[in-house]
């Protein structure tokens, strides 16, 4: 049953389309804001348009933006291809493929870019695959000693003073084609938006009766 990925949560823009657990073909790009240009068109040149039995998503955590625009996108197709659609986290993502090239690692932490100048950290276990802690937004200073020993991969890194280089690996951004690297639960979330912060905007206290 094929399955079309799609994954904008971050500055990456990426498709893929799975089969049988390969890749039947992928897409990936760097796109910073441009999200809602290129996804449509990037998953018209995958092979029959990208048509699939199911979608695949990233919820999150990510750009507001960004999270918004891969899951409009995946509800939309996945309504006109009668497919369900279903979500995964980008922490998950990024910690899978982390493990992957540095398969002697047991722990890391996958520390993204957020908002107003903090980041998002998750730290992961190898095996078995699992988060060790819940989703948290922290400034630089708080990531830094929440790490502990482990390494820290993900965009948000590059903020990170004084890591040494073999804790450092590197400014990793979600690949959809990577998502083979996920199984069970991590590939069954609701196909419901994952901030990682509340939003900046607040509702209006209500006049007093």
């Amino acid at each position: 049953m094929p399955t079309l990925v799609i994954d904008t949560a971050t500055a990456a823009c990426s498709v893929a389309l799975i089969e049988g657990g390969a890749v039947i073909a992928a897409a990936h790009e760097e796109v910073g804001r441009g999200h809602a240009e290129r996804l449509l068109p990037m998953i018209a040149e995958l092979p029959e348009g990208g048509r699939a039995d199911a979608v695949l998503v990233d919820c999150g955590p990510g750009s507001f933006t960004g999270v918004r625009v891969g899951l409009a996108a995946a509800l939309a197709l996945g309504l006109a291809w009668k497919a369900p659609v279903a979500g995964y986290t980008s922490t998950a993502l990024i910690a899978a493929a982390g493990f992957a090239a540095h398969p002697d690692c047991a722990e890391l932490a996958v520390v993204m870019e957020g908002g107003h100048g903090e980041l998002f950290m998750q730290p992961y276990a190898v095996s078995p695959f699992a988060a060790l802690a819940p989703l948290v937004s922290l400034s630089p200073a708080a990531v830094q000693g929440a790490l502990g020993d482990r390494p820290a991969i993900g965009s948000g890194v590059r903020w990170l003073d004084g890591l040494d280089a073999a804790r450092d690996f590197g400014p990793m951004l979600p690949r959809a084609s990577d998502v083979l690297l996920l199984s069970g639960d991590f590939t069954a979330l609701p196909p419901r938006p994952i901030y990682g912060r509340a939003p900046d905007a607040k509702p209006m206290a209500q006049p007093a009766a």
